[in-house]
């Protein structure tokens, strides 16, 4: 009998449900509420003793109920007599906050969380194109970071875009567009931005010649939409045909929908590893795609102690 069992806390559990489809086993029974004080209430509600647990909780909005169902479920577990308990985080909050910019007097966030999870007892972490891949030093357990740019790469090919060019829509993130653009055999641009202030963004000088060209801007998340729908912009002013955003995680928090709906983008497309709003879904210019198959596949390499980095070569 396999020892492999998978649960959920509220934060996605569709993608749960389709992970578990892949894997051709039932989801685990938990109950995951709240106290009237609105505290979180937990009970697993049967036997994981000796059972490898995977426990499906990405740390979206709201962030911080989601992560206390995450440490509290985990913590669960522990006392239930799981022998493994892997976190499989899809989207990893607070991941952005991973240093103290200009020694200003900030927290790590990034390190606080991973502390939290090894004091509940998590031992091992799965998590989905990380914001900063150095993060996997802040834990004293194994961290397997697996990409989402299959499932991009595979819809960007099935398009069949005509002059295509990748696009980086700032200097971070010219690794992880060179690599989808190496895949896809395509050009790579980078847009060289600068950010005045928190949660803005200004697109100041484009390097490569996006003339007539279908540009692809890719990116880890996608947050306010701002850099996007300024990147989009400046995209075609420089000339660009069309221009379409992939990002991994939709966060679209505040008024991202809006600058998305007002922009020249001509579509943004993202996985399901954060779940979409109901304004989100209802916006023609998103379109989602599910990442479900390669996460069962961490999942099963895992519990069967197979090679991870094996998936991407």
């Amino acid at each position: 009998m396999s020892k492999m069992m998978v649960f959920t806390g509220n934060a996605n559990p569709d993608l749960a449900r389709r992970v578990v489809r892949q894997l051709h086993i039932p989801l685990g029974d938990a109950y995951v509420g709240k106290f009237s004080d609105g505290e979180i209430s937990v009970e697993i509600n049967e036997n994981v003793r000796g059972k490898d647990v995977f426990l499906i909780q990405p740390t979206c909005a709201p962030t911080n109920d989601n992560l206390m169902e995450l440490v509290v479920l985990a913590d669960a577990f522990r006392r239930s007599s799981a022998s493994r308990i892997t976190a499989v985080i899809p989207y990893f909050g607070y991941a952005r906050q991973d240093r103290r910019p200009r020694s200003a007097r900030v927290p790590i966030s990034a390190k606080v969380v991973a502390d939290m999870l090894d004091v509940v007892g998590v031992n091992r972490v799965l998590t989905v194109d990380l914001h900063a891949d150095q993060i996997q030093g802040f834990f004293d357990m194994p961290v397997d970071n697996i990409y989402g740019s299959p499932v991009l790469v595979d819809d960007i090919q099935a398009q069949r875009f005509e002059n295509l060019m990748i696009v980086s829509p700032d200097i971070g993130g010219v690794v992880r567009a060179r690599a989808v653009a190496k895949s896809l055999g395509v050009d790579l641009a980078i847009i060289d931005k600068r950010r005045p202030k928190a949660n803005q963004s200004e697109v100041m000088h484009i390097i490569g010649d996006i003339e007539g060209r279908t540009c692809i801007l890719v990116d880890d998340m996608v947050d306010t939409a701002g850099t996007l729908c300024h990147a989009a912009k400046a995209l075609k002013d420089h000339g660009a045909a069309k221009v379409y955003a992939y990002c991994t995680h939709p966060i679209l928090s505040g008024r991202a929908i809006e600058n998305i709906e007002g922009s020249v983008l001509d579509e943004l497309v993202v996985t399901n590893t954060i779940p979409l709003s109901a304004a989100a879904q209802s916006c023609t210019r998103i379109r989602q795609l599910d990442i479900a198959p390669v996460v069962a596949e961490a999942v099963r390499r895992i519990s069967n102690a197979e090679s991870i980095s094996a998936m991407f070569r």
